[in-house]
């Protein structure tokens, strides 16, 4: 699936699935992640919504690039909904899904219904993802054998097992038995600054916005609260008790409440 070149327009072509029917919802998924992250969430809110996962560029089966930020990432879901005659839809990121759709709101703001955004602030974060990047790059696929001998690799540089379970993922093996990455690892890791960099915002964004967080996770602080009402004017805050940056790994079904209440 590669992107088609118009001139100077650069149309990604991103990998999709839709379940349902009713008001669009639009779901992003965060960094290393892909929609089939959150398939089991889309179809539990499939009987009353048209829901949307993709994958962003560089992640899944959505095209690699030369290029990463979050201009291009919100530039990206504008053509897409474009594309679907999308006109409007409530949408939902998840940490830096969660960013390119506040930079989409930036840009947008008359394309979104709702936003909602789990987990993650318009705030610049310090890397903290080096250990895992270089955990993935140091892996030889060309000597690999097996998902297990990967697995075995990865757990020297990163104990958590779910977070490994979650990363190999990423990992694809093809029909001559060799391994590759679905996403797009070196530009990733190039452009990890870009990633945790600050969303600009040249006014403040009125349309209603909902901050979910995890009661065990740090990404949303009490003292982020007035700066992101400083730029969102419509901004409320949720938090899912027993909940990690995964929310809907974590909670689903409470996320799913707060989301349905919310939007409704």
């Amino acid at each position: 699936m590669d992107p088609i070149n118009l001139g100077s327009i650069l149309i990604m072509k991103l990998n999709y699935k839709t379940f349902g029917q009713g008001d669009p919802i639009i779901i992003l998924h965060g960094l290393f992640g892909s929609l089939d992250n959150w398939q089991s969430f889309a179809k539990s809110l499939a009987k009353d919504f048209m829901v949307y996962i993709l994958d962003q560029r560089d992640h899944g089966k959505s095209p690699h690039t030369k290029e990463f930020d979050y201009i291009l990432l919100a530039e990206d879901l504008h053509r897409f909904m474009e594309k679907n005659w999308i006109f409007s839809a409530h949408i939902v990121g998840h940490s830096m899904g969660g960013k390119t759709a506040m930079q989409f709101a930036a840009l947008y703001p008359e394309m979104l219904e709702k936003l909602i955004v789990l987990d993650i602030t318009p705030k610049k974060y310090k890397a903290h993802h080096d250990t895992l990047f270089q955990a993935l790059l140091s892996l030889n696929l060309t000597t690999l054998t097996s998902r297990k001998e990967a697995e075995k690799s990865l757990a020297v540089k990163i104990k958590d097992h779910s977070v490994r379970t979650f990363l190999l993922k990423n990992l694809k093996r093809n029909k001559d038995g060799s391994f590759k990455w679905k996403l797009n690892l070196p530009l990733l890791y190039k452009n990890y600054d870009k990633i945790s960099m600050e969303i600009d915002y040249l006014e403040t964004v009125d349309v209603p916005t909902l901050f979910v967080k995890g009661s065990n996770s740090n990404y949303i602080l009490e003292e982020d609260k007035e700066p992101i009402r400083s730029i969102f004017s419509n901004a409320r805050f949720k938090t899912i008790e027993g909940a990690g940056h995964w929310l809907h790994a974590d909670k689903p079904q409470e996320l799913k409440n707060i989301l349905v209440d919310f939007i409704t």
